[in-house]
């Protein structure tokens, strides 16, 4: 009898809504950290990992439709899915974990109606990563790539696109970039913003430079104190892709492993960027690289106007002191393997093996 599912099975479940349940049986300070969208939570892995054989007993399960099991590298999440299974229900146990759903993903169109150009945000579940497709004619400009090259050249080529540049808000620090390897595969120009720290070739989008995409238009914007050279892109004066500057309900991170003298400065620089972009018009739609939450398989696009997202968030409402001193007393944990990732990308390298041994887990860019 099947006891596993991949998570690509998965993904494809959920995108065309199939009926099932996702278990969820890790311990709940691991959950909470991150989780699948719509999943039911049981605190059962010590007894799971015990095997216990009455660690579900008890828990109301549908027979209708498969249970998918998850813990976070796919052994306990297998004792439980052969418990169900003696108990003549359908279930499966996610192959990989939570840690192989890293990768898993889903796609969303971005409504632009004075746009000849059409977006498709790319999300990647685990972790909460926003990419973007912008395509205009026969051509396409990929942003911020977190994902396999694979995933964006399929999605452009079923869309009549040739991707033709490959475009970095900035040097990631909580997942590895696949620009590099995306514009070697694609024959795409690589573009990231001026910058002295990386290692490899690529053309600079200097501040104010405008790319063609077909008949449209993406101008560079310079928007540093996330990271010093951190960069948004507007694309036709009415989406603005905010990297990790701006999100829906909060404001980048500042890198700060630095002194207190420094930090401050780091934060009045983010300051002066985000007022940078409430400049524009209230109604320019914000399409940021993260969302703080797992991202569902409801092709809805996380996307909100400027003037929604200034009105929710009160660090941008707030004077410049009283800006630094907030963003400074909330500033979130160091991601995980912060050092190793950002060296890797900085390198244009990923390393050996699976990936998703430096990335799993929740992103920890947004302070808000």
């Amino acid at each position: 009898m099947q006891t596993t599912i991949k998570v690509e099975t998965l993904q494809t479940m959920l995108a065309q809504k199939e009926p099932l349940m996702v278990l969820d049986v890790r311990p709940l300070d691991e959950r909470a950290e991150w989780a699948i969208p719509g999943s039911l939570h049981a605190d059962v892995y010590q007894a799971l990992k015990a095997h216990d054989p009455e660690a579900l007993t008890g828990l109301d399960l549908p027979a209708d439709r498969p249970v998918v099991t998850v813990c976070g590298a796919g052994i306990a999440s297998l004792t439980a899915a052969r418990q169900l299974q003696a108990r003549g229900l359908q279930a499966l146990s996610l192959e990989g974990g939570m840690k192989a759903w890293s990768l898993a993903w889903n796609v969303a169109e971005v409504p632009l109606p004075h746009s000849r150009a059409s977006v498709i945000q790319v999300r990647r579940a685990g972790k909460g990563c926003l990419s973007y497709l912008i395509g205009a004619g026969d051509q396409a400009v990929v942003i911020d790539p977190s994902l396999q090259p694979e995933v964006y050249l399929k999605l452009a080529q079923e869309s009549g696109w040739r991707i033709s540049s490959v475009l970095e808000t900035h040097i990631h620090a909580d997942h590895l970039s696949r620009g590099r390897q995306l514009a070697g595969m694609s024959g795409a120009t690589l573009y990231l913003p001026p910058q002295d720290r990386t290692a490899f070739s690529f053309t600079a989008l200097q501040d104010g430079e405008t790319l063609a995409i077909g008949p449209t238009r993406l101008k560079a914007l310079h928007t540093p104190g996330h990271t010093g050279e951190s960069t948004s892109y507007l694309l036709d004066g009415q989406a603005l892709f905010t990297g990790d500057t701006l999100f829906l309900s909060g404001v980048g991170r500042p890198d700060l492993e630095v002194g207190l003298n420094e930090a401050q400065n780091r934060a009045r620089v983010l300051y002066h960027s985000l007022q940078r972009l409430l400049a524009l018009s209230p109604e320019t739609l914000i399409l940021p690289g993260h969302s703080s939450e797992p991202t569902p398989f409801d092709g809805q696009a996380i996307v909100s106007s400027l003037g929604e997202v200034h009105k929710r968030t009160e660090l941008l409402q707030v004077p410049k002191e009283t800006f630094i001193e907030l963003l400074l007393a909330h500033i979130p944990p160091t991601p995980p393997n912060y050092h190793r990732i950002v060296e890797l990308n900085e390198a244009g390298l990923l390393p050996e093996g699976d990936p998703t041994e430096l990335e799993a887990g929740a992103n920890r860019c947004a302070v808000g």
